[in-house]
């Protein structure tokens, strides 16, 4: 069975995940599932018995294994394909890589997700004007953390870590295209962000995975 990744054009989980693959080489077979509020497609039986929690991405690797969460499938993509590595070969530097991919995976991301602001909309009647703001408030906060992180700490570099892409750069990058594609934010008050972004971005792996220049 070949490895297959369920992904949404527009998900940021599934842009990490596309990332890492292109950056190590390994293929796999995309197919899309509409997570968009009011989508049903993720809801399916069949979905739903590969992935209880009914998101994306999902990587299938052979007939018996099916991984969520964009975290875990990027330490999994690390193990099976170690180079380029994206993750530093020491423990602290190990550490600091997975606390700054964290303030925006596990942070600021869930905060703004369709489910979340469906909820916002139908149960706690917010109108888009408020719903909006939320968005651009959540997504900011994360980076405003990152960017706290990035400006004081030696560790920096080209990267957030060094100089080569991580696995943090790859949750940044992730994280300013909904501040910038999605939210219509203004970053200025993150340069440190915004200026590793622009680095990720003229690297191919992060370019060609971008959501908005993926089939949908």
């Amino acid at each position: 069975m070949p490895r297959v990744l369920y992904t949404y054009f527009r998900s940021s989980a599934s842009y990490r995940v596309r990332i890492a693959l292109r950056l190590k080489g390994l293929e796999v077979e995309q197919r899309f599932i509409n997570i968009a509020p009011g989508a049903t497609e993720q809801l399916r039986p069949e979905y739903a018995a590969l992935n209880p929690q009914q998101l994306v991405p999902l990587l299938v690797d052979g007939d018996d294994f099916a991984l969520s969460q964009s975290l875990a499938i990027l330490e999994y993509l690390e193990e099976l394909q170690p180079q380029p590595a994206l993750l530093p070969r020491d423990p602290r530097g190990r550490a600091r890589v997975r606390g700054l991919a964290l303030i925006a995976a596990a942070d600021g991301h869930p905060l703004i997700v369709p489910r979340v602001r469906n909820y916002l909309e139908k149960e706690m009647k917010a109108d888009e004007t408020a719903r909006n703001r939320w968005l651009a408030h959540w997504t900011m906060r994360a980076l405003e953390a990152i960017e706290g992180h990035l400006a004081r700490e030696s560790e920096t570099g080209k990267f957030c870590h060094g100089e080569a892409p991580t696995i943090a750069d790859i949750c940044l990058a992730s994280q300013v295209i909904g501040a910038l594609a999605y939210f219509s934010c203004d970053t200025k008050g993150v340069p440190s962000v915004m200026r590793i972004y622009g680095q990720c971005m003229e690297i191919e792996a992060f370019a060609k995975a971008h959501p908005l220049k993926q089939p949908h």
